[in-house]
């Protein structure tokens, strides 16, 4: 019963804590306002919402690398913002363990040293940092990669050196910052999993940031933040077991299917020119730097002939749309109307069934829920059969829904996506026929990118 009640004492405790940047000039703008939280021991807390929300400050915050304007941030009972530098940097190497979406490892250290590294400013031998250090590469199956440089490893081989850094000096807390935001889906998954079990297993207090409502169902404690606010605090009593996945089970990929997924998934140029953007922005800022993107990937989906100017005006046009300037039969007119009058100069029926299409793409993309993604997938399988008549019975229904939650949660990309609409039944895939195969995928990343921010 005393283990019970100690471990309801927050070990980590945000009272009113606001960050103001150029307080009191033209410019000033408020990161964090009134942030109350309450972390507890072993703990699995998400700070969730979209970028610019503040997430990221608030971590900062925690882990005593961001100042606030006012209040205070205590951890284990001590205000660690009173704590001078010599101090700080004790408390950094000891109590907390960082993980960042950019790595930070070293260049000029091999891996080995890289995990070494905060050991040896406390002075430990050589041989006891090296076995310890080791020990963990061990542990995340990267004790091969101990004696290369971090040039030489992929995006998620890093991710996982820097996991072993933050532990070994085996802190109490875990910080990661959008630590999967760079790494494909396979290597997401695996560090996904890391943070779970050193949570579980280890039971290490975990702190995660993320955009991503797939990461959700992980967590014991969900912090909703928009506009650097806490709009809403979820207590998970009973964490749900992640949806009914096509290709993982345990955990692991099945392994008549290992051979034929590829490892990456493809983002177009422009998207990741705009990614790189994101950090800072609100969210109605992302959704409009994206309606552009959204607009032109519109038009590669419905495509058909017609001269440039045409195209151009009506990129415009559908951009108006999808900034909810238009209502529909506004979009529809002004599609039909001449070019000199500032239209499409488009054929009246083709300018209808092209409105038609583009609030159809729109208004399913609404529908799609990430944290309901059993129920979505199970809709977008209803409108793919009826849109393409594919006549799919109850099995093949239930394997393509399958594998549209695995993509919904974003553990496969979508070249992973349409090689299991590709792959043949035998060897457990579903069979399609390449076209369709891809036109699916196609259909559902188009949904998908129209659901963004939307």
């Amino acid at each position: 019963m005393e283990e019970e009640q100690k471990n309801e004492i927050p070990n980590i405790t945000v009272k009113d804590v606001n960050v103001i940047y150029n307080e009191g000039k033209s410019n000033e703008m408020r990161a964090l306002e009134e942030i109350d939280l309450e972390i507890l021991p072993q703990e699995y807390v998400i700070i969730f919402g979209p970028s610019g929300c503040g997430k990221s400050t608030l971590l900062y915050s925690i882990a005593g690398l961001q100042k606030p304007t006012s209040g205070v941030v205590m951890i284990d009972g001590e205000d660690i913002s009173a704590y001078k530098k010599k101090q700080m940097a004790l408390f950094h190497r000891r109590k907390m363990g960082m993980v960042f979406q950019a790595f930070y490892l070293i260049g000029s250290l091999s891996i080995l040293d890289n995990v070494c590294l905060p050991k040896a400013f406390d002075g430990v031998k050589i041989a006891e940092r090296k076995a310890k250090a080791l020990e963990l590469l061990e542990r995340f199956n990267i004790s091969n990669q101990a004696d290369k440089f971090p040039s030489e490893l992929s995006g998620g081989q890093k991710q996982r050196v820097s996991i072993a850094r933050a532990l070994v000096n085996d802190p109490e807390i875990i910080l990661a910052d959008e630590p999967v935001g760079n790494l494909d889906s396979k290597s997401a998954h695996i560090v996904m999993s890391i943070l779970k079990d050193l949570n579980e297993i280890d039971k290490k207090t975990v702190i995660l940031v993320t955009h991503d409502p797939a990461h959700l169902q992980f967590g014991d404690k969900i912090v909703h933040m928009r506009d650097g606010k806490i709009i809403k605090i979820e207590i998970i009593k009973r964490k749900k077991t992640s949806a009914e996945s096509y290709i993982f089970k345990d955990g692991k990929i099945q392994e008549n299917l290992q051979g034929e997924l590829v490892k990456e998934e493809y983002i177009p140029l422009d998207l990741r020119h705009l990614m790189r953007s994101f950090r800072g922005l609100t969210a109605n800022q992302i959704s409009n730097l994206l309606v552009p993107f959204k607009a032109q990937q519109i038009f590669s989906h419905l495509f058909f002939s017609m001269t440039n100017d045409q195209i151009e005006k009506a990129i415009k046009k559908v951009e108006d749309f999808l900034y909810a300037r238009n209502e529909l039969d506004d979009f529809r007119l002004e599609l039909d109307a001449p070019l000199e009058k500032g239209g499409a100069g488009w054929d009246k029926r083709i300018a209808e069934r092209f409105a038609l299409e583009v609030n159809e793409l729109t208004e399913q993309a609404k529908k799609i829920s990430f944290t309901e993604k059993i129920q979505s997938a199970e809709e977008l399988v209803e409108y793919i059969n009826i849109k393409m008549k594919l006549n799919l019975d109850d099995t093949k229904k239930g394997l393509l829904s399958g594998a549209i939650v695995d993509r919904l949660e974003n553990s496969i990309g979508k070249d992973e996506f349409e090689k299991l609409m590709d792959i043949s039944e035998k060897k457990s895939g579903l069979g399609f026929d390449k076209r369709v195969a891809s036109k699916i995928a196609r259909e559902l990343e188009l949904l998908l990118l129209l659901r963004y921010s939307s």
